[in-house]
């Protein structure tokens, strides 16, 4: 279910849904995922991990009875069900794929690396020659210094 997912694992998944249906023939699936994942800083590169704990509930109908909703608030997320079977594997790969956080920093205090060599700064400084800065910049530059 897992193979091929970016980012991925860094230890096995723990997950456990419970499945009611609900008085209109829907299935209401509710659970809990539990894991670690293998991610990058978004400034310096780095690998990381992260835990992740995720609860998600699922809606299936089925396909007969399916209808777009325009006010979805996105609490649930309304799923096509196909079969009498239900197969969670795709719906829970893409609800825990869509509640992963994109952009995680390795500390607060990372400097990133240089925009001009590439050096992880926070392991020292580089040695690029720090040019003056584009001066369309400059009307940026001013509000950040009030």
């Amino acid at each position: 279910m897992w193979a091929g997912m970016d980012p991925p694992w860094a230890a096995p998944v723990e997950a456990s849904f419970k499945a009611s249906v609900a008085g209109s023939g829907e299935v209401i699936v509710r659970g809990h995922v539990h894991g670690v994942l293998q991610q990058a800083c978004r400034r310096c590169l780095e690998p990381l991990e992260r835990t992740f704990d995720g609860d998600l509930t699922m809606v299936f109908v089925d396909e007969e009875d399916f209808e777009e909703d325009e006010d979805d608030d996105g609490a649930t997320r309304v799923i096509r069900a196909s079969d009498k079977e239900l197969d969670l594997s795709r719906a829970v790969r893409e609800e825990v794929f869509l509640a992963i956080e994109p952009y995680v920093v390795c500390s607060p205090e990372c400097k990133g690396l240089c925009p001009g060599c590439g050096t992880n700064l926070n392991d020292g400084s580089c040695t690029c020659e720090k040019s003056e800065l584009d001066p369309r910049w400059e009307a940026l530059r001013k509000l950040k210094e009030k």
